[in-house]
């Protein structure tokens, strides 16, 4: 399926609109990628050359129909923000991995932009997408996330010990978060 990342539709919330990536926004995230205080986050542990951000808007963004991938953006004024999306969409099992972060303003994970992130691709993969689970791995050093997950609704799923080795050498916890269809219908009323 061709340009499936183009098909992605324009999500608006109250202070952030996600919308498909453009090439213009490869660079910018490429560069936050890079940045040694984000990348620990991050499962890539290398830099991420030009190419290499080319090929995976190439082939994941735009030709993986496993993979629903969006620019943040301020409603305000349009500045790119950051991205977010639901990766390794699995039909059969109706699930999706859950992935955001904030590059701008050295934010990260904020108080304002990523929980309304959250909610907006929370709401498309379960209403739009028909998803029954929606989860999150992330590292026991990832604090602001350990944070923003369960706020989101997300409850802790079980922890993979030393299985990320960070740049230092040193190993950290795999942290695994779960939001299910029914926990997140009930979470909205």
């Amino acid at each position: 399926m061709g340009n499936a990342g183009m098909s992605v539709p324009t999500l608006s919330g109250k202070h952030v609109v996600l919308r498909a990536i453009k090439p213009g926004d490869l660079e910018p995230l490429r560069l936050w990628r890079n940045r040694p205080d984000y990348r620990q986050y991050f499962r890539e542990y290398r830099d991420i050359t030009p190419a290499m951000q080319q090929n995976w808007y190439d082939n994941i963004v735009l030709g993986d129909e496993r993979v629903r991938m969006f620019a943040i953006t301020a409603r305000k004024d349009e500045r790119l923000l950051g991205a977010c999306g639901l990766c390794y969409i699995d039909p059969h099992n109706s699930s999706a991995d859950f992935s955001l972060y904030i590059g701008a303003d050295d934010l990260y994970i904020d108080d304002k932009y990523a929980p309304e992130t959250g909610e907006l691709l929370l709401h498309y993969g379960f209403e739009t997408l028909g998803l029954h689970r929606i989860w999150a791995e992330i590292y026991a050093i990832d604090e602001a996330k350990q944070k923003l997950l369960p706020s989101l609704g997300f409850t802790p799923d079980g922890r993979h010990r030393q299985a990320h080795r960070m740049e230092d050498g040193k190993f950290t916890d795999c942290l695994f978060y779960g939001l299910l269809k029914p926990d997140y219908g009930r979470k909205k009323h």
